[in-house]
């Protein structure tokens, strides 16, 4: 250990002692992690990805922190992104299961979780992934030190090293925060201009439709992913839009098929293609889904392996494993006991529906899959970590375990999806600490500090995750229009179809076949299964985001300009989602109260169809310019 950090020189040496936990960094990642986690939660739950909130976290932190309090300290800082980025992570793993348990109550299945069951399952998920990182680190931050790249800690500690800015970036995240408020209250609030338009394309016997939603954290999802992955979104929803509907209406237009229960014609008559593909295309999508995540683990079992093996040796030189205040963790001791505690409230707490057999499966799965996500965010980033083919891989082996053990009907179906969604936390908050880390090994952190910061993060966002979900839900409801949750959707389906065997199955291995064909020809799975589960409305929004990237991509300037304005627009973009997020967590309460309908417009405008269109091509065209004014203008500004 000693020798590792002779080789490598953090940013603030070893012995040199500077804040890191005090009330400032404490107070404003909890504000941040409560933020960043609502946001988030609301973001996954309508087009089914989440997006990192170290970075933007980094710049709020460093632009109070240094501007506002004319303090220099970057590892002050440091913690505060620590605390904020954990509330985000646990959303994004919450959010791909628990919802499962409000659609089982909408249909009459069961009972809706209480917050009490949503909020323990969401702690001892996420404190379980915090633990099982700590003997992790030595192996996989220290050890693989320039093997494993962690791209978005390292990002992550380019920004907080940036003190030429002396804020100006902080400013962009905001400005990006006020101007998604300001747009989505217009759309979705005072319902001025429609989010979505359509447009039909009907010739020939040919029947299909297309068209694009307006929202800026949409199109925002688009800019940060790029063009590539863009890309692969909108062709799995052409393929769902373009080319499965317009089939199954043509060959099936008079006829009724399961799951339908009306003739196909009259469903896309009356509703639309969205009525086609709430009827039969998400259970494609589901396919593809399932099949690319377990497609995803597959090709990563030879690392897995290896990382396992290697997490398994390092947890006997786990702990103090040097006197340096950079060397320094958690104790193994506390680390082993808090796994053991946690391990017997998982099983012992009423409120969680786990068997004895449950507990053990949730810590075998559990620290197998925080050794795997580890590694896995080391080399490809958070963003393309496989989260939800581990939480498929449990749930398809937990759900058989339940059912050969006896547990099935209503409880089984309610342990499965509790064992699956402390995995799937487990699997996101391990890979949110093990980037925090590395972002702290850069920097000269304390990991300690850092670890006891991911604690303080994950426990704030426990508490507030259950609130945003019957908040979500009592407005809209999961599975909607506005709240499609594709990923709970699909774990509902898995347990479903696992426990009582009622699923389209047919439909279910169009989609396993679409995801093995779209593999072989080497296009990534799970994007493109995304693009075919979701509303091609979606798609095509995130689409033009991706456009965007890629012509900021294009432009004719150096490196460093061009580096700095796409730089620009990832933070402005950052901000906007947070700021629709939040104005959309405004909108559920007020919708809760019946208060939207007061500040409904759109019946006093009752604008022709065409101006409504016309309008809301204008206010798209408005958000793109306020990207190009937070990013390419204003380079050219300071520049010229």
């Amino acid at each position: 250990m000693e020798k590792n950090q002779k080789k490598f020189s953090p940013y603030i040496p070893a012995e040199k002692v500077t804040p890191e936990i005090t009330v400032t960094s404490i107070v404003m990642g909890i504000i941040l992690s409560v933020i960043f986690g609502a946001a988030n939660a609301y973001l996954g739950l309508r087009v089914g990805m989440t997006v990192s909130a170290s970075i933007p976290a980094a710049v709020l932190a460093m632009g109070v922190i240094r501007v506002i309090m004319r303090k220099n300290s970057v590892l002050e800082s440091n913690i505060v992104q620590t605390i904020g980025s954990a509330g985000e992570s646990l959303a994004a793993g919450s959010i791909f299961t628990l919802p499962a348990l409000f659609l089982w109550a909408a249909s009459g299945t069961m009972e809706k979780p209480g917050l009490v069951e949503i909020t323990f399952i969401a702690l001892l998920g996420g404190l379980l992934g915090v633990f099982f990182m700590v003997p992790l680190r030595n192996a996989l931050i220290v050890k693989e030190h320039g093997v494993l790249p962690y791209p978005e800690g390292q990002a992550c500690a380019e920004v907080l090293l940036a003190g030429e800015e002396k804020g100006a970036n902080a400013s962009t995240v905001f400005a990006g925060m006020g101007l998604a408020a300001l747009f989505k209250f217009i759309i979705d609030g005072l319902k001025a201009v429609p989010g979505e338009i359509s447009f039909r394309i009907h010739g020939a016997g040919y029947k299909g439709e297309i068209g694009t939603q307006i929202y800026p954290a949409v199109m925002s999802v688009g800019y940060i992913c790029g063009p590539r992955i863009s890309s692969y979104m909108f062709a799995g929803g052409v393929l769902s839009w373009l080319v499965i509907i317009p089939l199954i209406v043509f060959f099936g237009e008079s006829m009724v098929l399961y799951p339908g229960t009306e003739p196909i014609g009259t469903i896309f008559a009356e509703v639309g293609a969205s009525g086609i593909w709430s009827s039969y295309i998400r259970y494609i999508g589901a396919g593809a889904l399932a099949a690319g995540g377990i497609i995803s683990l597959i090709k990563s079992l030879p690392l897995i392996i290896k990382t396992f093996i290697g997490a398994m040796k390092s947890m006997v030189n786990a702990g103090n494993a040097g006197n340096y205040r950079t060397s320094r963790d958690i104790s193994m001791k506390v680390v082993l006991i808090a796994i053991a505690i946690l391990t017997i409230l998982v099983w012992l707490v009423p409120a969680i529906p786990v068997s004895f057999i449950g507990a053990v499966i949730v810590v075998i799965f559990g620290f197998f899959f925080a050794t795997v996500s580890s590694r896995m965010v080391g080399i490809v980033g958070s963003s393309n970590n496989p989260v939800s083919g581990m939480a498929i891989a449990t749930l398809l082996i937990a759900t058989l375990i339940l059912k050969f053990t006896g547990s099935t009907g209503a409880h089984g179906m309610r342990s499965a999806i509790a064992i699956g969604s402390i995995i799937c936390i487990v699997a996101a908050i391990s890979g949110d600490t093990s980037q925090d880390l590395k972002t702290g090994f850069l920097l000269g952190a304390t990991p300690k500090k850092q670890q006891i910061a991911e604690i303080v993060g994950v426990v704030v966002a426990a508490f507030a995750i259950g609130g945003t979900l019957y908040l979500l839900d009592s407005a809209w409801g999961f599975g909607s229009q506005e709240l499609a949750a594709p990923q709970a959707t699909l774990m509902k389906m898995i347990v479903e179809g696992v426990m009582e065997g009622n699923l389209p199955w047919t439909l279910v291995f169009i989609g396993v076949f679409t995801a093995i064909v779209v593999e072989i020809v080497g296009i990534p799975v799970l994007p493109f299964a995304i693009g075919i589960y979701l509303p091609v409305h979606l798609n095509v929004c995130i689409m033009i985001g991706g456009l965007v990237r890629l012509a900021f991509n294009k432009m004719k300037k150096d490196e460093e300009e061009k580096r700095a304005t796409v730089s620009d627009g990832i933070l402005f973009c950052s901000g906007m989602i947070a700021g629709e997020g939040l104005v959309g967590i405004l909108l559920a309460l007020l919708a809760v109260f019946g208060v939207d309908k007061l500040i409904d417009i759109s019946g006093i405008l009752n604008l022709p169809e065409s101006i409504s269109t016309v309008l809301s091509l204008v206010v798209f065209a408005l958000i793109i310019l306020s990207l190009l004014m937070f990013s390419v203008f204003r380079k050219r500004k300071k520049n010229g």
